[in-house]
Formats: C-alpha cells, structure tokens, sequence
C-alpha cells in the first residue's frame, strides 16, 4: 500500500468519549488495568485484510530475521531494507555465522543503508547471542536491553514481533496515532520514552496475540495512511473514533524536530569514505581517502570520527582497513 493525498473529512460534531477524570475511554482506573479501547477491534480488521505482505512478517520468521529487520528499519525506509535483508540473512542466516565472521565484513555488507555503525552493533549482538545465549536471540526484556545497542524500541520490537508477546512497541508512527487518534494532536511532539510507553500501554490489549497484533497494526497504520504529511484519513479504520478529526483537526502549535541536513555534512563525508573502504578487496593508502572529499580539514574529521566509532582501522603501515 502507498499513501495517497485525500481531503480532509469535515469534521464530527462532539467529543471522543471520556472517563469521570477526563482521560480517553478504555483505561479502568480502578482495576489498574487498561480494558481494550474501541480502537483495537477495527485496526486488527484492517491490518488482517491491507498489511503489507513484507518479507520479515512472513510465517516462520525467525527471532534472529526480526532482530535484522529492526535494526535496518532505524532511520531507513522499508524499499532500501528489502533486499539488504534478504542478502543479509542469505550469508548469515543466524547469530553463530554472523559472529564467526569479522565485524568489517558486517560494516561491508552493509553496503548504503546508512549509519554504518548498526552493523557493528548487530556484529556484537550476534557474538553476545552467540555466546550468553547458545545461539538463541533471548525473549526476555532485560536479556535483550542488555544485548550490544538494543534500546527500548529493538528489544520490544523482538518481544512482540518475534515471540508474540504483550510489549508496548512504541516507534515514531505509533506515537503519531496515539497523538491523533488518542490526545487530538496533529503531532506526537517531543519523544519521551516513559510517557510514551504509557500511552500505549493504555490502548494496548491485554492478551499476547492481540497485543503483538495490535502493535504491529498501528504502526502499519501510520506508515501508510496516517502519514506525517498527508494523512489518508478517509481510508482510515480510525476515523470515526479519532481525537483529532473530532476536533476539527487543530494545528499543531508545540515544539518539532527539525530534519536533518545531509548535503556539505560530515555524515557525507563519513559516507564517501566508507564507500571506498567497502569497495576495496583490502585495506586503501590515505591517497584513496583523500581525493573523495576536497575540504581537508572536514575530511580530516570525519576520517578521525570513523575511527573514533570503531568503523576504520588504522595500520602500522599507514593504510586504513574495515575492522577485524
């Protein structure tokens, strides 16, 4: 499915309806539990009939395929993840053989997917797994926080798409339903890891199978027609329960990220200098590394970074190598 540019629907008359203490419908305050919101039921309807088909939901995928898949979905889109996924999984199909490799060639195969450093995580993760866990991607939340670059979002990631549990994923789409469909807000704001995990623990079902469900159905939802942009909402299975179209869709007036910048940067830079290393079948003299960039002193520093972060190995003979 892609996202398509709709008018906005006029707005409904009325408010989404509330508890006595003016919170949204669904969380039992005096249980201390969250009965299932009236969001739950259509999005797994919608999910079951339009989710993408992508290749890391498939039956059989295993915890390790998920693990991949998350960590090359940070900051990349889903087009330029398929393939580097599949040639991935195709040389290393599970922790042990990423591990008996060398973390350079993770940082080569990774090819131009972006902040290289992830495959130097998911080398160490694999060599963690491989080692603490026999093999074996854990289920347990702290045994994944503890894995090498897993934070909050990976290791609840694992958790609900690899092993069906109830996690509270929360990634950027997510957190944009929420904020619409939930607080009536055109935007989430500023991320915050506890008050994000609690609205979602709010809506989330109580039961694994539709909790895993329902996660990964929202963020679907917000991938493809809850958009940041231009939301669809006349193909939204939300619409009659949104927040924000109830309101009349307010403009968002707080705090924004601005986007990132990528021409003249030092991540170019990084980026021109990796594509030589990865194209080298052995370590380059500082020739090759100079004539990719014609400002020395950017050059300089972004070479210098590439070493700080472990992605360049300098040599006694003054070459340079992908790491060991």
């Amino acid at each position: 499915m892609t996202t398509r540019s709709t008018s906005r629907p006029a707005a409904r008359s009325g408010s989404r309806p509330t508890s006595d203490d003016g919170r949204a419908a669904g969380v039992d305050r005096a249980a201390g539990v969250a009965s299932e919101s009236a969001l739950v039921t259509p999005l797994l309807s919608w999910f079951a009939a339009e989710a993408r088909s992508l290749p890391w939901r498939a039956s059989g995928t295993s915890p390790w395929a998920v693990l991949v898949s998350e960590v090359m979905l940070q900051q990349t889109p889903v087009n330029r993840v398929e393939p580097a996924y599949r040639a991935w999984l195709d040389r290393w199909p599970d922790p042990a053989s990423l591990a008996g490799d060398s973390a350079g060639e993770a940082v080569r195969m990774w090819g131009k997917l972006g902040y290289p450093g992830r495959a130097l995580r998911l080398h160490a993760c694999a060599v963690a797994i491989t080692d603490v866990h026999a093999g074996v991607v854990p289920s347990d939340l702290d045994a994944l926080l503890a894995l090498p670059g897993v934070g909050a979002y990976t290791a609840r990631a694992v958790q609900a798409f690899a092993y069906h549990r109830r996690s509270a994923v929360v990634d950027t789409n997510i957190r944009r339903v929420l904020a619409r469909a939930v607080h009536g807000s055109g935007q989430a704001g500023p991320p915050s890891t506890t008050r994000d995990l609690t609205a979602m623990e709010s809506v989330l079902p109580a039961s694994d199978d539709r909790a895993w469900r329902f996660c990964a159905a929202i963020m679907e939802l917000g991938a493809v027609v809850c958009a940041a942009a231009k939301p669809s909402c006349d193909r939204c299975p939300l619409a009659p329960q949104c927040a924000w179209r109830a309101a009349g869709y307010p403009t968002y007036d707080g705090p924004v990220a601005r986007g990132q910048r990528f021409a003249g940067t030092d991540r170019q830079v990084r980026g021109r200098l990796m594509d030589v290393l990865r194209a080298a079948s052995g370590p380059v003299r500082q020739e090759a590394l100079d004539v990719v960039w014609p400002d020395v002193m950017q050059r300089q520093r972004a070479q210098d970074s590439l070493v700080a972060d472990g992605l360049v190995d300098p040599l006694p003979d003054g070459r340079f190598a992908l790491p060991t």
